[in-house]
This record gives structure tokens, C-alpha cells and sequence, in this order.
């Protein structure tokens, strides 16, 4: 379960947004990922595409561990190294995906200038804290 109460006695860093802002912008994340996948995938798998699907894979296990790390293991530093992580990982995918489709590839852009936020957050938190 997370630790919303911990994480509301942290130092944050300037531009950090309200809590309401996170559920929706998650949402159509997620919708975009899912869209983004779904275009890579429409066409079939063949040996090109193995590569950019470990990196999806990756991405996507990476961005699922940030949550507990972060909230409920309370731990700031594994938390920005797997966002961090996710980010060089996300950035891999978009361009292989942008090989095979570019919408799939274009699509992860909002998901990847959300996460270059959340990396500056998360090294805000740990510089405050």
C-alpha cells in the first residue's frame, strides 16, 4: 500500500504539481502506451521486432517497480536510479519503435517529457531531503 503520508512530509522540489494532477496524467499515459504498443504489435512480430519489445518490456516492468520502491520501501535513491533506468530505457524504445512505426514511436513522447519530469522531481526530493 502506498505511503502518500511519508512522501507528504518530503521536500519537494519548485515545480512540484498538486497530488491531483498525477491520476489523470497517468491515465493518458498509459492510454498512449497502450495505443503506442498496439501499433507496433498490429503488424505482427518478426525478428526486427524482438529487440524493441525487450526494451517495451523493460520500460514497462521498470516504470511498475518506481511506485513501491519510491512509497512504500520509502528508498529515494533506488527509486531515482530506477527512474533513471526507465528513462534511458524509454528512450531506447521510442526509437526503435520509431523504426517500425513511427505513430508507435511518436506516441511515447508525452510519456517520455513526463518521465524527464519525474527525474527531476525525484532528484529534487533527494537533493531536498
Amino acid at each position: 500500500m502506498m505511503n502518500i503520508n511519508w512522501y507528504h512530509t518530503l521536500n519537494k522540489p519548485y515545480l512540484n504539481p498538486p497530488d491531483w494532477v498525477f491520476t489523470p496524467v497517468w491515465t493518458i499515459l498509459y492510454i498512449t502506451i497502450f495505443i503506442s504498443f498496439f501499433l507496433f504489435i498490429k503488424d505482427g512480430f518478426n525478428s526486427r521486432k524482438i529487440i524493441p519489445l525487450i526494451l517495451f518490456i523493460t520500460q514497462i516492468i521498470l516504470n511498475l517497480l518506481w511506485t513501491p520502491v519510491f512509497f512504500n520501501l520509502q528508498n529515494i535513491k533506488l527509486g531515482f536510479v530506477i527512474l533513471f533506468l526507465l528513462w534511458i530505457t524509454l528512450i531506447l524504445t521510442a526509437k526503435e519503435f520509431y523504426k517500425i512505426s513511427k505513430p508507435a514511436g511518436i506516441i511515447l513522447i508525452p510519456y517520455l517529457i513526463w518521465t524527464t519530469f519525474a527525474l527531476y522531481l525525484n532528484l529534487g526530493i533527494l537533493v531536498l531531503n
